[in-house]
């Protein structure tokens, strides 16, 4: 049987797609389960096709049966997101920019909603108030803003200086920021069990990297102990951020919506 450019294609497609799950894996801190799952279908090869091990293939067989639908329960957030993350605008930006025209009004408007959050992370790592502000991407974040009190409000400064001053009742939590205003307040974000984050960092970055790592969103961190800023996005904490980064990066999710 000849070698054609349809299997080249066959086998790019196969390579693009495996990557694709392994750097989401990687992002929601499941690299090791993805390991497993290889080994394992490895060795299926290996037994059945190859070696043509009778005992061990039919068993083998009857659990990757089955073994589909339990991957399926096990990853079900994963999945999502893998879908999700495929049809995203985000992924087809490029088609965009070439059909439409350069928004000024837009891109004007986007930066009077990044300033704020950077001026009031600014303060408040100077005061050393302890911050952790979550923004929305393209996976809906509406179950962790149930979790907290629904605020509704325009982007301000003052606001969210005010939510995280120390006395106030929801500055525990996490703010949610979602189609360019400000969500929620004092919302549960899922913890992340990473063990490569280091101990000298709290709960609110552990929270910052579990919402990064769960969802495509955007989390900054203001730490209470040391002042510093941090940033959590697709599966990555990035700590010790000045103002400028911290615009930069803001800058640019908004450029890729």
């Amino acid at each position: 049987m000849a070698f054609g450019i349809k299997d080249i294609l066959d086998i790019l497609l196969f390579a693009m797609m495996l990557f694709y799950i392994y750097r989401l894996m990687k992002e929601s801190g499941t690299i090791n389960i993805f390991y497993g799952v290889m080994a394992f279908i490895v060795v299926w090869v290996v037994a059945s096709e190859i070696f043509d091990m009778r005992l061990i293939g039919t068993i083998l067989d009857k659990f990757m049966a089955i073994g589909l639908l339990i991957l399926v329960i096990l990853f079900q957030e994963q999945i999502k997101r893998f879908l999700v993350d495929l049809g995203s605008h985000r992924r087809w930006a490029f088609l965009r920019k070439l059909f439409h025209h350069h928004d000024a009004e837009a891109d004007e408007q986007s930066h009077r909603q990044v300033l704020p959050v950077v001026y009031a992370c600014m303060s408040m790592a100077k005061s050393k108030t302890g911050a952790l502000i979550v923004i929305e991407q393209s996976i809906p974040l509406d179950n962790y803003a149930k979790s907290g009190d629904i605020i509704n409000a325009d982007i301000n400064t003052r606001l969210i200086e005010n939510i995280f001053f120390k006395n106030s009742p929801l500055h525990d939590g996490a703010m949610i920021i979602a189609r360019g205003r400000i969500e929620a307040a004092g919302c549960i974000l899922p913890v992340s069990h990473d063990s490569d984050v280091p101990r000298s960092l709290g709960l609110r970055h552990r929270s910052a990297l579990g919402i990064a790592q769960a969802t495509d969103a955007f989390a900054i961190v203001v730490s209470e102990e040391t002042g510093n800023i941090s940033v959590a996005y697709r599966g990555k904490l990035h700590t010790r951020l000045n103002s400028t980064e911290l615009e930069k990066q803001l800058n640019s999710l908004t450029e890729n919506k």
